[in-house]
């Protein structure tokens, strides 16, 4: 594989990352807020309870639609590797995770002027698999698709933490656009903005925000964690400066949300993600893309490990 296509590899796994590192932040039962009345007027608990009401009335009717079409903007800023702009859209499904959704923006083309205008993106039976394009298939005897499985990802690191961590990552992958309701009912300063038209509907705009430790409070998946884990992930956390979560989201009539935002506060800049959903319980008919058109990506790496071994040999012969 030429550098060219090595870093489309890397910009694609980038906004995989992205993909399942923004669904994996994000958990709950769909709770109530962590909001204390002791000290509210009765007006502030009443409106605290109404939006309660109306979030989690939301969070049901997503957990059950199971899909919906989406539309997502991702802005990585510049000193972020893969910065700049992607954008999806296609259908996701939840209950199990799958995604079909075409990717196109800046941070597809960045140092890499030979890269493809659209790159489509696949989940299905916990692996993601890229559409590479057609200067990928004449480079890899006519196989365009990159197939990551991220259980042997995990499995070939050796790591017992890599493995946990991408466990874990799988299962929270595995969300759907009512998770970001339950975060967003973990915030202590939930927040009634009004009523707004997204797309010609008339929904109403709630929003809220949740330091690191917050959220983690707030979800489930880090209670399997040791104290000593937990520790280590909120260092690792402070030394990549991620600062916390801006979260809002844009409910209509029938208690769906049309709209989602999410911002992650990080030195470089904040990572926003803007997510349009329409027709829940739309069919997610996700097929995997023909074998005879897919490499491995870990296989592949493995034969080339085995080459470099081999050439190793025959030089000490």
């Amino acid at each position: 594989m030429s550098m060219a296509a090595w870093k489309r590899v890397g910009v694609c796994l980038t906004a995989a990352a992205v993909v399942a590192g923004v669904a994996g932040c994000q958990d709950g039962d769909g709770g109530g807020t962590k909001k204390k009345a002791t000290d509210s007027t009765e007006s502030e608990v009443q409106t605290q309870n109404e939006m309660t009401k109306v979030l989690q009335a939301a969070f049901k009717n997503t957990s059950e639609a199971k899909s919906s079409k989406v539309r997502m903007t991702m802005t990585m800023p510049a000193g972020v590797d893969g910065g700049g702009t992607v954008e999806l859209s296609g259908v996701q499904g939840w209950d199990p995770a799958v995604m079909d959704v075409t990717m196109k923006g800046s941070a597809l083309a960045a140092g890499d002027p030979d890269a493809p205008e659209r790159i489509r993106m696949i989940m299905l039976d916990n692996a993601m698999y890229m559409d590479m394009g057609a200067k990928q298939a004449a480079e890899m005897d006519g196989k365009r698709w990159m197939k990551m499985d991220f259980a042997a990802i995990a499995e070939a690191s050796g790591d017992a933490e890599i493995q946990k961590q991408m466990t874990s990552g799988l299962e929270n992958m595995n969300q759907d656009p009512a998770q970001q309701l339950a975060l967003l009912l973990e915030s202590p300063n939930l927040k009634h903005v009004g009523p707004e038209k997204v797309d010609g509907v008339q929904t109403q705009h709630y929003k809220g925000t949740l330091s690191f430790d917050e959220m983690i409070d707030g979800n489930e998946s880090f209670d399997l964690l040791s104290e000593e884990e937990r520790e280590e992930l909120t260092a690792n956390v402070e030394k990549a400066g991620l600062k916390g979560y801006d979260t809002e989201v844009w409910v209509n009539e029938d208690n769906y949300p049309v709209k989602m935002v999410v911002g992650m506060k990080m030195p470089q800049g904040t990572m926003n993600m803007t997510a349009n959903y329409s027709d829940y319980g739309a069919k997610a008919e996700v097929e995997a893309p023909p074998a005879a058109e897919t490499f491995d990506l870990m296989e592949m790496l493995k034969e080339l490990e085995d080459l470099g071994a081999d050439s190793g040999a025959d030089l000490g012969a």
